[in-house]
């Protein structure tokens, strides 16, 4: 009980420093619109539990109208999504245009046209603003001083002759480029280190690197010292889409050495246990947001080990992670849907109404395939795409039966469902309740479609959980 106490209350203490004690009223946005017929527009945060969902729309905005836009206090500070769909003329077909700007201390006026909304000389805010103009300011400068040094460092990367003077020199001059380029970015941070926008400058430091060895030796220093300059211990990081960005770099670099799915899993996990620990001695709100991340591509991934990984972290106070109860309910999941585990019964309702059990459900073929999905899942249907005629082959169709079990939960993925549903009649479909939070989806612990669960109708023990058709396939010849 201390424990759960403990961790609500960092919680409360935490969020009230970031976002309620610092930043305590809201923010207006003003938009003048011009140069187009009309526009739809929007405003999405860029980060937190309602990224890229509008906070703010309008359908239609005209010309010479102003657009008063308030931004509650607890978005800010923050990076935001600001998008118009205009119609250059009456009848014209809509079309998009974004902007990325920071709110934080002022309140904003400006003058868009959508058609050049990323130009600075057609689309600008009031004078005297500072975030997005010191950052555009750093931008331009930052993108001058980083060129050579990019291009030296992915020469030297890939460089076979380590042991040969030229090399020497070229990473003694990177190494003398790499050290100036830091000093400028800490004193622009010092600088401008009263704006928010100065935690963005620090993803752009460059960690010391050992030049001495192969190329894969020169790769394992570079993921040694990534988190070198970053400061964890900023809370505010969190408000940051490129704590996002920088953290996928570091993992896509592990992904590179990957030569099969299950080298990809288990270099993906020690990513993450790497990460988390240097996350660990920081902020526990960064501490908790690195959980987070890697939690959800674990779950992405379906890679079982990286979220039993996991698991010590829940028990640290300090891990403030918005993932505490799908993580467990995730590592129950683990433990009890397994291969040799009997299988969860629950109630099957056809579209008829006609009811029976799981557990009861035989139709004489030597397996029943469990398939949790979704018609407004992408990866489901690129899945079902596939597994449908694949099904539909000779002998497959008579060795087993399909169960796949609806989890749409809206009337528009309903709808889908439907739709979907008929072009698949060889399988029995069953629509769950509730969707994620069903009966069905609970029993099986699924958090995330599409899961597929083989069956042994004569035991309803779990004989394999197939990720893919082809896995499937083998699976069938396990019995």
């Amino acid at each position: 009980m201390k424990r759960e106490i403990y961790i609500v209350y960092s919680l409360i203490v935490s969020v009230a420093m970031l976002a309620g004690n610092l930043y305590a009223q809201n923010r207006q946005l003003q938009v003048h619109l011009e140069g187009v017929f009309s526009a739809k527009v929007s405003l999405m945060p860029m980060v937190g539990a309602k990224a890229f969902k509008p906070l703010y729309e309008s359908p239609t905005v005209k010309p010479g109208e102003t657009l008063k836009i308030s931004i509650p206090a607890d978005q800010l500070p923050g990076q935001f999504v600001l998008r118009c769909d205009y119609q250059e003329r009456e009848g014209s077909t809509p079309y998009p245009a974004e902007r990325n700007i920071i709110v934080h201390e002022q309140d904003l006026e400006m003058w868009l046209r959508p058609k050049a909304i990323n130009n600075p000389d057609s689309t600008f805010f009031q004078k005297g603003e500072i975030e997005n103009a010191w950052l555009a300011r750093f931008m331009q400068n930052n993108t001058k001083r980083r060129e050579q040094l990019g291009l030296l460092q992915s020469f030297l990367m890939n460089y076979d002759r380590p042991e040969s003077a030229f090399f020497k020199e070229g990473a003694a001059e990177y190494e003398g480029r790499r050290r100036d380029y830091n000093t400028w970015i800490a004193a622009q941070m010092e600088k401008d280190k009263n704006a928010f926008i100065s935690n963005i400058y620090g993803f752009e430091l460059l960690p010391a690197l050992s030049w001495q060895g192969s190329a894969e030796q020169r790769m394992e220093s570079l993921l040694e010292h990534y988190f070198d300059h970053i400061d964890l211990s900023n809370p505010l990081l969190i408000r940051v889409p490129q704590l996002r960005t920088w953290t996928d770099q570091y993992v896509n670099i592990y992904g590179t050495r990957a030569t099969s799915p299950a080298i990809r899993d288990s270099l993906f996990t020690l990513a993450g246990k790497r990460a988390i620990e240097k996350a660990r001695t920081g902020h526990p709100l960064v501490y908790g947001w690195m959980v987070d991340y890697f939690y959800k591509g674990y779950e992405g991934f379906n890679i079982s080990s990286g979220i039993q990984m996991l698991e010590p972290y829940l028990a640290d106070p300090r891990c403030l992670t918005s993932k505490r109860l799908e993580i467990e309910k995730r590592l129950k999941g683990i433990e009890s849907i397994r291969p040799g585990a009997i299988a969860p019964d629950f109630q099957i309702t056809d579209q008829s109404g006609k009811t029976s059990r799981l557990h009861d459900y035989k139709k004489g073929a030597a397996y029943k395939l469990l398939l949790f999905w979704s018609a407004d899942c992408q990866h489901c249907l690129e899945l079902v795409q596939k597994l449908y005629p694949w099904y539909l082959e000779t002998g497959r169709k008579n060795r087993m039966e399909v169960l796949a079990v609806s989890l749409d939960f809206t009337d528009v993925e309903v709808a889908k469902w439907d739709n979907a549903r008929l072009k698949m009649d060889e399988w029995k479909h069953i629509h769950a309740r509730g969707g994620i939070n069903s009966e069905e989806a609970s029993a099986y612990y699924v958090l995330a479609t599409p899961v597929m669960i083989l069956i042994d109708p004569a035991t309803n023990k779990i004989l394999a959980l197939p990720e893919t058709t082809e896995q499937l396939n083998r699976a069938l010849k396990l019995k």
